[in-house]
């Protein structure tokens, strides 16, 4: 029989933390359990919702079909489209950065054109243009290091210094790309507590 950890007070005092957490927060917190049996609880968006209190249109509003349905169009992992927008807008569909990227997945103006993109805050048309471009940069590069450089520095950048710039911002970009993605990449193997995995 396993160790009771948490007596019924604790518990009840735990449940009471979260919840004044996400209440101030106006947030959202998910679940999962991972492959040991532990529950997790997360605000990194998953398909099961355990709080959501505030705005539905908000940051981690974008529903983990549709990085599935235009991964699959590109030939590209969901979970590396989720990391990439995780990273650039932590999942806000209205992002606007100080250089000007938009959207959902902060692409910059001369991009969203070139990829024909007519709502650039719409999540679907801007996900879509980004993986086009990502899907080119990945095939100009064959690096999936090189080709998130060139995501975030641009690709003439990576071209000039034969490899990732030495920017400071674009190293540490492509670092936590890279980790969110093995983020996204494991949470495949957990057993969900919904009916619907």
């Amino acid at each position: 029989m396993p160790a009771k950890i948490f007596g019924r007070k604790g518990v009840c005092l735990l449940c009471g933390l979260i919840l004044g957490v996400v209440f101030s927060a106006k947030a959202e917190l998910y679940y999962y359990r991972d492959e040991n049996g532990t529950l997790c609880l997360t605000n990194i968006p998953t398909n099961h919702q355990a709080f959501s209190f505030g705005p539905t249109k908000r940051a981690g509003a974008v529903a983990d079909e549709l990085f599935h349905q235009i991964g699959a169009l590109y030939g590209i992992e969901p979970a590396l489209l989720k990391a990439v927008a995780k990273v650039e807008s932590n999942f806000d569909p209205q992002a606007v950065s100080p250089k000007g990227a938009q959207g959902l997945m902060q692409l910059m103006p001369e991009t969203a054109s070139a990829y024909r993109v007519r709502e650039v805050f719409d999540p679907r048309e801007n996900l879509r243009a980004a993986a086009a471009y990502l899907r080119d940069l990945l095939d100009e590069f064959g690096d999936l290091s090189l080709a998130l450089a060139a995501y975030n520095a641009g690709p003439e950048k990576v071209r000039a210094y034969g490899g990732i710039p030495p920017y400071p911002e674009t190293r540490a970009y492509v670092r936590r790309v890279l980790s969110f993605y093995r983020r996204y990449l494991g949470q495949k193997n957990y057993k969900f507590l919904s009916q619907n995995p």
